[in-house]
Parts: structure tokens; sequence; C-alpha cells
């Protein structure tokens, strides 16, 4: 109901004037219909990266985010400190985590020093930053070719192409932890017989002269 203003009359929403003193009643305008969501790019990386996207964007405005890429030494301490294949698995980069997956296990079998490992941590910790900018950038390039009429479907294909895997950190922790039991026996057996090398004939002893 609408109040008038001048002698209280109540009266039907859609009525122009007082039913009682003929007062004209106050038209409430109209809500603006809402502007429709724009999605910078910023956002688009916001929404691909997920969880922690601050702290990625922070290191990909240092290789050109936006503009032409360049390469800046960061350093990622997740993929460092924690088993490298499971972050390049968790952020879904399924190619850099083979690779690191079987890398380290392939050099440790060949060198037979489990040290081997560390150089691997280094070299993902030094390069993840950049990886995962590239992956984000060639799936978001993707993405912003398409010609969305929805902004939710459009949010929901950077989410299911982006984001996050957080069920394969106990995956990747079994086995890595089967990785470390087999190379400790490997270790511990040594080689083949087959791969031993010859061993040297004693030198003959000189005959003893009387």
């Amino acid at each position: 109901m609408k109040s008038c203003a001048q002698c209280k009359q109540q009266n039907q929403e859609d009525a122009k004037f007082c039913y009682q003193c003929g007062n004209t009643l106050a038209v409430e305008p109209e809500a603006p219909p809402a502007a429709p969501v724009i999605h910078t790019d910023e956002n688009l990386w916001r929404q691909f990266i997920g969880p922690h996207a601050d702290r990625y964007l922070k290191h990909f405005k240092k290789f050109g985010l936006g503009e032409e890429s360049k390469f800046a030494l960061t350093w990622n301490w997740p993929s460092f400190l924690f088993i490298s294949f499971v972050w390049f698995l968790y952020r879904k980069m399924y190619v850099y985590a083979l690779v690191y997956a079987l890398g380290p296990m392939i050099s440790t079998y060949l060198t037979g020093d489990l040290t081997v490992g560390l150089v691997w941590s280094i070299m993902a910790g030094a390069t993840a930053n950049y990886v995962y900018y590239w992956h984000c950038r060639e799936h978001i390039g993707k993405i912003k070719k398409g010609s969305w009429t929805d902004p939710v479907k459009q949010d929901e294909a950077l989410k299911e192409a982006g984001g996050v895997q957080p069920y394969v950190i106990w995956v990747g922790i079994a086995f890595y932890v089967l990785f470390i039991m087999t190379m400790i026996k490997m270790l511990q057996d040594g080689p083949q017989d087959g791969e031993r090398s010859p061993e040297k004939p004693a030198k003959p002893t000189a005959a003893s002269t009387v």
C-alpha cells in the first residue's frame, strides 16, 4: 500500500492520486538494471589460479602479465619443500608432473645417489612459477577466444581448467613413500650379477730365490 503524505490515506501501489484528498502520490523511481559483470584480464587470472592467486599474480607481473612475456628469476617454496611432482599435479600440470615423477627416480637409479633428488627440487623451485605462468596464459587465452554469452559458464570453464586438486596430495605422498622404499631397496641390493664389472686377475707372486 502507498500512504498519502497529506491525509495519510492508504492507497493502492499503482495509484497516482490519493483516493481521499486527490493529492498527487510520489512515484518511486525504478531501480536501474544491474550492470553486467565485466571480467578484466586480472580477474580471469584470479579465477583460473584459485587459491593463493595474489601470491602468484605478484610473480606473474614480473613475467609480463598480459604483455610480452619475459623470464625473471623467482622462487616457489611449495614445489621445493614438498614433493615437486605432487605440486605440479596439484596445479593440473600433468606433463610436468610426469617429468618430475620419473626424472628423480631414473636419475637416482642411474647414479646410485639419493641426493640427486635435491637437484630436481632446486630446479622445480627456481622454474615452477614461470612454468605455471605459461600454463595459465595458454589456457586463459583459449578460454578468452570462446564466445561466452553467459559469464557464469565462463567462470565454470576457468575453474574446471584451472584451480587445484587437493585430493592428489595424499596420492602423491603414498606414491613418494613407495618410491623411497624402492630406491633404498635397489641401493641395498646393488647392481645385478650380469652388470658387475669383471674382477681383474691377481698378479702372480714372484718366485722366491734360494
